[in-house]
């Protein structure tokens, strides 16, 4: 049989020709060693041009396209391209990886770029989104990613100034970046005038925010911080592709061949032109250049490295030349010396020579060449081109000797026959043809059998036969030189060929896979003196296997490097070297070949152990002849599938999909769920038969290991058992902490869990998610206890290593193919592991996110084999390992050094002690080593004979096979592969103390009818007996010859009838287990028996085949047949006479059948229910509607079982959950009480016979658990009630407009802002201007042009108004937040927020000072309370993802005295994020979404670190807060919703709020939180209550803690006394905020004072001895706790917008009016309100006169009021219009009063007619509804602006339209606060097609014009402002609408009002 192993010979790379100057830029740099790095294909190459010695770097799998070099310089990171590409950070020194950057790139890593101190790395992706990374590198860990840019990015670098600050650049942009917490936020560049808006290539940061680019056009930009300052123009004459910031300055490199050196301040040095040196070119481009002292290196496009010292800068030196871009196909080798020549796409034929490792010539042809190949006396060179034609050399001087063409393809393979007498030429027309060499190459021959192109051809020893291969995969022969073709097949087996270079033939079979199609290897060439065959292929590699390899999917080696195709290979003439040319990569790699022997010694000095030494293919997937045969217990075991149909973790999907099918059932009131409970008391089993290592002792003595889904914790002295209940599906593996007191548990899942978890509490600490599938097999602590390695049970069985308290992962890998069994974590270097598997050991070492491998070298000491188990020993190099041949394999380091028989069959178990070493085998022997395995100490055997008195069982079978061993307190714990645990004495007494079933599926299960007795019958052909009092024990075992799948006790308890299988019962004595009687009547299986009651006559047995039979017990003999059923039947009743049958089938039917004669009844509904049953287990009829649950297609009820007094129904089914639902169960979706222990399904529930425990047995996870019932009174621990039954909407507490209104608002973003006023019609900037008949001569003689506007030249100096500066904000954010108002500085400030400001008040000077980074609303605020953060707040705001992927939402913490942004957390909550707190340290913050999943995320602000992050529920949250004492535990509440949370590593666990039976209580809309003592929450309910929870359940309530919602609750940290707000009157009593005692029993309640009423609250805070009370009004007040005294500190408008606003003429007031139905008037000054008046409608404009005596008012109902400014009182009023008035204008003379409104009039008052207002005029002819109204200076006119973007001009008081531009141009008016009119079209933006500017006003000065828009923005221009799109400057704060603005009367102030945010903002003018 042909050896299929794979060659002991091996290569090694040596040198690699060429650098990859195409597509790539900034690659090429000196290291600290002052060795140059650069890479070229997949390889990083560090050369040193001193030794011109070569060293490589081959942590890489696809092209490197990016290298950044580390400060240190002996760093280097380079990215690659890929599907999942990848970062390496490397070291130069020794080429090992040292760090590994996964999962955030696809595509490819464009750009790399170190920080200054080299601790952070950028990285720019190949993405759409050119997604920009920013990582901790050491770590592996990502710490911001942003969307880069719409177009590609081609550079990136840290300023080295500012830490946080990165500037990328490419096509046409370049950006500068902040990095703040994990946001990393751009501004762009902005051109201006200063340059063209053009690509920039590359840049370098240098001091004071000063930024060098180069651009495509070779001038060279200077920007000082975002803007450009100036150019270098002409500093290159074309594209600068690189430059290099240095200490001695910047080198700059460009496509016109010239380096450039400049000094730190950028001023030329010099110029080096390399096109015009002696190796220049034409055309030759500079890639990349480095500046070293006086060194320079340039990497250019076409694949060369020069190196120029700067005092010779006109000698540079060629260091590395390679092919140019285009694919590289031609190779050939010199017949007798170390030449090979390349020839390639790029038109060039090159000579290499192989011992100096250089070029020695180089040819240009005319023609792309596609192969070579050289005469055999190596005289002559034949090229074949690209066009079909060939072209002969002669070598010596490189001239032409010939040149034919004869075919039009092209020549891809060509040779000389070994006498050199012909040359055969392939072509891809299909022809090979033959030309004789002596007569000037004439073409003598022609094979042309082919029916494609020739890829290969090879000629016989003695030059007389050709073989072919072509692309349709065929080898044919020919005779030479007629070419005539060759079929006897006797000829062609003596042919022996002078070369092999063909893919196809048995020869070289072995190298295809076994399942391939034939293109992707590409050249094969044969050694026959090694026999040893290399390959190069389409993936990249180059192989070696052995020649011939006859066998398909032979062995091979593998060596990684080239990129993509290898396009040939070829052996050097003396067979040292192999070569082989990259297609794309046009590289060439010289190979040295290691022959066999020499090959250990040359690894172990090999560095590149890493890249691609270590080949026992893992690819070679052959029938595994080599190896013995594998032993059928792994083999089983790997055989084991894990999926499920349907994970857990899918349930909510279903049951949401499910709800939504089925919405139209009406919903009657479902069923209560039962009183009783459940709890879990005793679990029989121990999973061994497919794990290991899972069996441990704890700190304090007891035993953990798992079953099922729960982890077991039992006491040896006990007999008893604590339960650990988080995992929802079967455990598969677990590990425990070194210490020994936690333990890890992995399980399987979609996403598979993993556990870690306190043995003491049994509480989770630590839930770690997200990275495996299916399920975790293998886990391990490190030593120091603080990671964890984990292996999945995915295709590539991914290994991870968590940081499991924090829940992070540090690193990952693809482990093996195969399973891997165990993962262990070196005890001496906490980032090294080793797993073993399925034919394989691999020793990891940590790299940053990643991995490195090496597989263990086997050497000639041992067989590749199947590794079962393995331990690190005393000595820190050695590890062993457990061979499934029995033998032990000890390795130093990945150097098998000897094996040691140990076992007859796998070491299962191995275990390290301080002195040795204990193992376990499968065959059943526990040995104790000596510490090297030289001696074995002692046996152990496990034998029945051994078993100590105290066991608690029995054991099946002598000698189990052995899967866990751990030793502790004296004893060797061992697990078995049976179920069974057995504790071991030193001395060798054994006792059993837990078993149960082995691997099978346990469907039999029957309850002893008189004693607490049950039996048990599984898959695994036992039946057993269990003991169930306090013994807990096995009493009896019988081996079957079948599996069985039901069993039954007789009414006396003295027989037990088994069904089989095969269809065969049988009846034993339940005692002794000896068969009575048996039969067998049926094929298929028997699935239920039961016997009749009393003398138990008869028996029935139902079957798979339909049928249930009837047995006569005392006469052994059948008596009747059941027929009838559609199906196989599932479960059998008899009723208590033993009369009648009921019969449930598969196809869901209930059948009644009479005994003894099976005859068939039909029942009535009615009837069934009186019937009365002896037993019921069916599943089926009206009495078990109810347990069906709603996603019932997926989900099967397997079982039933009633309690004897008929009130509680068991149920168990196929996801595991066993339920108690109240008997009888109609209707459908009836509520129950679940709990989880099984894994997948429960097949079988009974109760024992006198209702007080329930047994369950699971089907797959062979577990039998007992479960004790807990009547209603006693129930000491109120287990997880019923998740399903989800609260119905009849139960709410009652409904509040306001909680109402806030369930419903939708927050939207200003990004989506649209117009706040319907306009209709084409926006200014884009109607066409009509242009007037009589344009204007062009010097007029006329009188000038009157004034535009009138000025108030009050101080003669006209001002401009240069900036605007936020003053003052009257507003509060009351009526949709709460919670939002905090004290700072132990009361001396408060801090609150409107809009989209942060604002800080000081109580005694009343300043204001702001934030305003946010972009949007602000949602939410709070203060860290820890005083070690003094002042941080964070807030948060509107925002929207979906469509606007830069509107992520952020949360902003904040110094609030500096205003300082401290971190940025971009948040992954669409819409927005509406609350935030922190934790009791301060370090954390937990927030919450206004998405619809309602997502809370927990955050580590100060790094901007995501913790965890979970779906909240599915209605509104309103507060999620941290209780005071603890950083893990926190409380949401909302919209009938109350979770008690628990942060746990990285994931977030919670429990509902459990009310229990209280009265009056019900789960309801809960508004917010209060902390007490002992673990106490208070929660303030919809309908005024409070309710007190102690942990997660309810203890008692606070009845109408306020007579409406308790909207706000606040727990004073210092004393514990509780605030609380609401909606309330205030009464005697009563009021809407109360102060508490600690436990809410007493409280005082204070009446807010401010003049009207205050009823509802929304927040409160306590300081020293006040309260300060937010309201939904938007009043600010402060409550003194001693004398109740209120004192308002800020008082707004309330809800609604504000439209009216005027400023006095020459006061500093204002008037504002709003939509709340209130004007104000406010002191600038004094930044106060001044007085408020009640207007009773809502109101929309206002203006003063302008004599400053009376103020005009308009209303929303089209009523206008006029009243005197000093006593407020009303002088006139008037409703002449049924909508809107909206704008209001009195004439400069105080004469006239013009009213604008809704309905597209204006109408003119005179006010000099008194009080009674008759309307003396109004304008006809408005196209549309008012906007803006503005009266020219003398009064005559009126101008207006309206809905449709028109400005009209009237006459006063007539109301004429005037149209003449003539007329309209000499008008000066008085004000100016249009926003239309070609003399502010500069105000309009290019982005508003849905948002409009809302009103704009003219400064008096008439030099400025200030608008507001619907974005929020104020913006301030030059007036008049004619060009479109002027430029200006604009101001934040505002949320979407701004909705009117004004200059005050001396322009030092503008006054702008919102439309949204309700708010009024002061500006200073600067």
């Amino acid at each position: 049989m042909a050896d299929r192993t794979a060659p002991r010979c091996q290569l090694r790379l040596e040198w690699v020709y060429g650098y990859r100057g195409h597509q790539c830029r900034n690659n090429l740099y000196y290291t600290a060693g002052k060795e140059v790095v650069y890479f070229v294909a997949g390889v990083g190459v560090v050369y040193n041009t001193r030794e011109h010695s070569q060293k490589f770097f081959l942590g890489h799998n696809d092209d490197i396209i990016s290298l950044a070099v580390h400060p240190d310089k002996t760093l280097v990171a380079t990215g690659q391209v890929g599907k999942d590409p990848y970062i390496c950070i490397w070291d130069s020194y020794r080429v090992q990886t040292v760090s590994l950057l996964k999962d955030a790139h696809t595509h490819g890593v464009a750009c790399l770029a170190f920080d200054s101190d080299g601790q952070r790395l950028a990285s720019v992706g190949l993405d759409a989104k050119n997604t920009v990374c920013i990582w901790d590198w050491k770590r592996g860990k990502l710490l911001a990613t942003a969307t880069g840019h719409s177009d590609r990015i081609f550079d990136i670098s840290w300023d080295q100034y500012q830490p946080n600050r990165i500037v990328s650049c490419g096509v046409k942009h370049i950006k500068f970046w902040t990095l703040c917490g994990n946001a990393l936020t751009a501004k762009r560049g902005i051109f201006g005038k200063t340059g063209d808006l053009q690509t920039i290539l590359c840049l370098a940061c240098a001091k004071e925010d000063i930024t060098y680019s180069g651009a495509l056009n070779g001038d060279i930009y200077v920007w000082k911080g975002l803007n450009l300052v100036r150019t270098i123009q002409g500093a290159h004459s074309a594209g600068i592709f690189s430059m290099y910031a240095c200490e001695e300055g910047f080198a700059t490199g460009g496509r016109d061949g010239c380096i450039r050196l400049w000094d730190t301040e950028f001023k030329p040095i010099t110029k080096i032109d390399l096109r015009e040196t002696e190796q220049g070119y034409k055309g030759l481009s500079i890639r990349s250049v480095c500046w070293k002292a006086d060194r320079l290196l340039a990497g250019t496009q076409d694949s060369e490295i020069f190196e120029v010292l700067v005092r010779e800068r006109d000698k540079p030196m060629l260091i590395m030349q390679g092919h140019c871009e285009g694919e590289l196909w031609a190779l050939a080798v010199h017949p007798k010396k170390p030449l090979a020549v390349t020839g390639s796409d790029d038109r060039s034929v090159r000579l290499w020579s192989l011992a100096d490792h250089a070029l020695i010539a180089r040819c240009n042809m005319e023609e792309a060449i596609r192969s070579v190949s050289f005469s055999p006396d190596g005289s002559q060179l034949a090229l074949g081109m690209k066009d079909g034609s060939f072209i002969v050399l002669r070598v010596r001087d490189m001239t032409e000797v010939v040149h034919i063409k004869d075919r039009k393809e092209v020549i891809h393979e060509m040779k000389f026959s070994p006498d050199g007498s012909y040359l055969a030429v392939g072509s891809n027309d299909g022809p090979v043809d033959i030309y004789a060499v002596a007569q000037r190459y004439k073409k003598i021959g022609e094979c042309n059998k082919s029916s494609s192109f020739i890829t290969h051809i090879d000629w016989s020893v003695d030059s007389k036969f050709l073989q072919t291969n072509d692309g349709a995969g065929e080898r044919l022969f020919y005779k030479m030189p007629s070419g005539k073709h060759l079929t006897s097949k006797e000829e062609i087996k003596g042919i022996h060929w002078a070369s092999w270079t063909c893919v196809i033939g048995s020869e070289v079979s072995g190298i295809w896979p076994k399942y391939t199609n034939i293109t992707d290897v590409n050249s094969v060439d044969g050694n026959y003196n090694s026999s040893v065959l290399v390959t190069g292929d389409d993936f990249g590699l180059v192989k070696l296997f052995r020649f011939p390899c006859l066998k398909k999917g032979a062995k091979f080696r593998k060596y990684v490097g080239h990129s993509a195709h290898v396009t040939n290979v070829r052996w050097s003439h003396d067979f040292q070297w192999v070569l082989s040319t990259g297609g794309a990569d046009h590289s060439v790699f010289q190979w040295r070949f290691v022959p066999e022997g020499l090959t250990n010694g040359i690894l172990e000095a090999s560095p590149q152990a890493e890249g691609g030494v270590d080949s026992y293919s893992e690819e070679s997937d052959s029938d595994l002849s080599d190896v013995p045969e594998l032993d059928s217990d792994i083999e089983q075991e790997a055989q084991i599938n894990y999926d499920r149909q349907v994970y857990k973790e899918d349930l909510p999907q279903l049951k949401q999909q499910s709800k939504e099918k089925n919405h139209s059932v009406p919903f009657l009131k479902r069923e209560r769920a039962p009183e009783d409970s459940l709890k879990l008391q005793f679990i029989h089993g121990y999973r061994g038969y497919d794990c290991r290592n899972n069996l441990f002792y704890t700190q304090a003595g007891e035993v953990v290991y798992h079953i099922a889904a729960v982890a077991v914790v039992y006491n040896r002295q006990q007999h008893s058992q604590r339960l650990y209940l988080g995992h929802d599906d079967d455990i598969l593996s677990l590990s425990i902490h070194p210490i020994k007191d936690y333990v890890a548990t992995g399980q399987v899942g979609r996403d598979a869990a993993i556990h870690v978890w306190d043995t003491q509490t049994l509480k989770c600490l630590s839930l770690l998610k997200g990275q495996h599938q299916r399920g975790v097999c293998a886990l391990d602590f490190s030593a120091d206890g603080k990671c964890l390695a984990s292996v999945g049970l995915d295709d590539n069985h991914a290994i991870v290593f968590w940081d499991w308290k924090k829940g992070e992962k540090l690193a990952t890998t693809r482990g093996h193919k195969d399973k891997i069994f165990v993962v262990k974590c070196n005890p001496h270097h906490v980032d090294r592991l080793v797993t073993v598997g399925m034919k394989h050991i691999k020793f990891w070492q940590q790299t940053g996110g990643g991995f490195t491998s090496k597989r263990g070298t086997f050497g000639s000491v041992g067989k590749l084999e199947t590794m079962m188990s393995v331990s690190y020993g005393r000595v820190e190099e050695l590890v062993f390992s457990g061979a499934a041949t029995g033998d032990i394999y000890i390795w130093k380091e990945t150097l098998l050094l000897r094996t040691v028989k140990a076992h007859d069959g796998p070491v299962f178990a191995m275990h390290a002690l301080d002195k040795g070493f204990v193992t376990g085998g499968k065959d059943g022997i526990v040995a104790l080593w000596d510490d090297m395995f030289e001696r074995c100490l002692k046996t152990y055997a496990i034998k029945r004979a051994a078993l100590s008195a105290s066991s608690k069982g029995l054991l099946l079978e002598d000698n189990p096979s052995i899967r866990a061993i751990s030793l502790g307190h004296g004893h060797i714990l061992v697990g078995t592969k049976n179920g069974e645990i057995l504790e071991i004495d030193k001395n060798g007494p054994m006792t059993l103390l837990v078993q149960g079933h082995m691997e099978g599926e346990v469907w039999g299960l029957a309850a002893h009818p008189l004693l607490p007795v049950c039996a048990t019958v599984s898959d695994d052909k036992t039946l057993r007996i269990w003991e169930l009092s306090s013994q807990h024990r096995m009493l009896a075992v019988r081996k079957l010859k079948k599996g069985g799948r039901c069993c039954a006790f007789s009414p006396d308890g003295k027989a037990l009838a088994v069904g089989l299988n095969d269809g065969s019962f049988l009846v034993v004595n339940a005692d002794t287990v000896e068969d009575m009687v048996s039969f067998h009547h049926r094929k298929e299986m028997i699935s239920d028996i039961k016997f009749s009651r009393e003398s138990g006559k008869y028996l029935a047995v139902a079957s798979h085949d339909n049928f249930v039979d009837i047995y006569n017990v005392l006469t052994s003999k059948r008596v009747g047949i059941c027929k009838g059923a559609s199906s196989y039947i599932t479960h059998i009743d008899w009723d208590s006479r033993g009369k009648l049958l009921q019969v449930n089938s598969g196809a869901k039917e209930q059948l009644f059948f009479e005994a003894p004669r099976g005859k068939r009844h039909i029942i009535r509904i009615a009837e069934i229910e009186k019937i009365e049953w002896d037993t019921w287990t069916c599943v089926l009829g009206p009495t078990c509607e109810g347990i069906w649950p709603m996603h019932s297609d997926v989900t099967v009820v397997n079982a039933a079982s009633l309690t004897k007094d008929r009130t509680l129904l068991a149920t168990g089914d196929d996801f595991g959950f066993v339920k108690l639902f109240s008997y009888p169960v109609k209707g459908q979706h009836a509520r129950f009480k679940k709990y989880v222990g099984h894994s997948a399904q429960v097949t079988n529930v009974q109760w024992l016979h006198n209702d007080s425990v329930l047994l369950t047995v699971g089907g797959a996870d062979t577990a039998l658990m007992i479960w004790t019932r807990e009547f209603l009174g006693i129930q000491e621990s109120k287990l997880v009630d019923s998740e399903e039954s989800d609260t119905d909407a009849e139960e709410d507490g009652g409904y509040d407009s306001d909680v109402a209104r806030e369930k419903a608002i939708d927050y939207t973003t200003k990004i989506y802002a649209v117009g706040i006023r319907e306009m209709e019609g084409t926006k200014p900037h884009q109607q066409l201007k009509e242009v007037s008949v009589e344009e204007r001569p062009p010097v007029s003689r006329a009188a000038p042009q009157p004034e535009k506007l009138q000025k108030n030249n009050v101080n003669k100096k006209k001002k401009l108004v240069e900036e605007l500066a936020l003053d003052h904000v009257f507003g509060y954010r009351g009526f949709d937040c709460r919670n939002n108002l905090h004290y700072l500085n132990d009361g001396a400030d408060i801090i609150f927020h409107t809009a989209a400001a942060g604002i800080v008040q000081n109580l005694s000077t009343g300043s204001q000072s702001f934030y305003l980074e946010h972009t949007d609303d602000i949602l939410c605020l709070t203060v860290n309370q820890h005083p070690k953060y003094k002042n941080v707040v964070a807030t948060s705001q509107i925002g929207d993802m979906t469509e606007f992927p830069g509107t992520t939402p952020t949360i902003h913490i904040w110094d609030a005295m500096s205003k300082q942004t401290l971190s940025m957390l971009r948040c992954f909550h669409t819409k927005g994020v509406n609350y935030v707190n922190f934790s009791a340290t301060g370090k954390l913050l937990v927030s919450v979404g206004v998405d619809p999943e309602h997502t809370i995320t927990v955050w580590r602000w100060q790094e901007g670190a995501k913790v965890a992050s979970r779906g909240g529920h599915l209605e509104r949250i309103f507060v999620v807060e941290f209780r005071p004492d603890s950083d893990t535990q926190f409380v949401s509440v909302g919209v009938k919703h109350m979770k008690f949370w628990t942060l746990a590593g990285s994931a977030l666990l919670y429990k509902k709020g459990v009310i229990g039976s209280m009265e009056d209580a019900k789960m309801q809309t809960m508004l917010s939180v209060a902390f007490g003592a002992n673990n106490l929450t208070f929660t303030g309910a919809i309908n005024g209550d409070v309710y007190v929870w102690k942990d997660h359940f309810l203890v008692r309530l606070v009845a109408k803690a306020h007579t409406g919602p308790v909207f706000t609750m606040y727990t004073t940290l210092r004393d514990g006394l509780i605030v609380t707000g609401g909606k309330e009157r205030p009464t005697k009593e009563g009021g809407a905020v109360k102060l508490w005692d600690q436990e809410m029993k007493r409280c005082r309640a204070f009446q807010l004072e401010t003049g009207q009423l205050i009823e509802c609250v929304r927040s409160v805070c306590r300081g020293k001895g006040k309260i300060l009370v937010g309201t939904k009004d938007g009043e600010i007040l402060e409550v003194g706790e001693k004398n109740a005294a209120s004192n308002l500190l800020i008082d707004c408008h309330m809800e609604g917008e504000i439209w009216g606003l005027a400023t006095h003429p020459s006061k500093d007031i204002f008037i504002s009016a709003s939509n709340d139905g209130t004007a104000r008037i406010w002191d600038l000054s004094d930044k106060k309100l001044v007085n408020k008046v009640s207007l009773g409608h809502p109101a929309r404009c206002a203006a003063y006169s302008p004599d400053g005596e009376m103020v005009a008012i308009g209303m929303r109902n089209g009523e206008f009021v006029i009243l005197l400014v000093n006593s407020l009182k009303v002088w006139g009023k008037k409703r002449d219009r049924k909508s809107a008035i909206q704008d209001i204008r009195i004439s400069p003379d105080n004469r006239f009063l013009a009213v604008g409104s809704q309905e597209h009039t204006v109408d003119f008052y005179d006010l000099t007619q008194g009080t009674t207002l008759n309307r003396i005029g109004y304008c006809k002819d408005i196209a549309s509804f008012v906007i803006q109204m503005d009266f020219s200076a003398d009064s005559r006119y009126i101008q207006v602006s309206t809905g449709a973007y028109k400005r009209q001009v009237h006459e006063v008081p007539l109301g004429k339209q005037i149209t003449d531009p003539a007329v309209i141009e000499k008008i000066t008016w008085a004000t100016w606060t249009s926003i239309l009119g070609d003399e502010v079209i500069g105000i309009w933006p290019r982005n508003a097609d849905k948002a409009d500017v809302n009103c704009a006003c003219v400064t008096h000065a008439g030099l400025n014009i200030v608008t507001g828009d619907d974005f929020g923005l104020v913006k301030l221009f030059d007036f008049p402002c004619t060009e479109k799109f002027a430029k200006h400057k604009r101001y934040f704060g505002h949320s979407a609408h701004v909705t009117n603005i004004r200059f005050s009367h001396d322009d030092k102030f503008v006054v702008s009002t919102g439309g949204d945010d309700c708010s009024v903002f002061v500006w200073r003018c600067l």
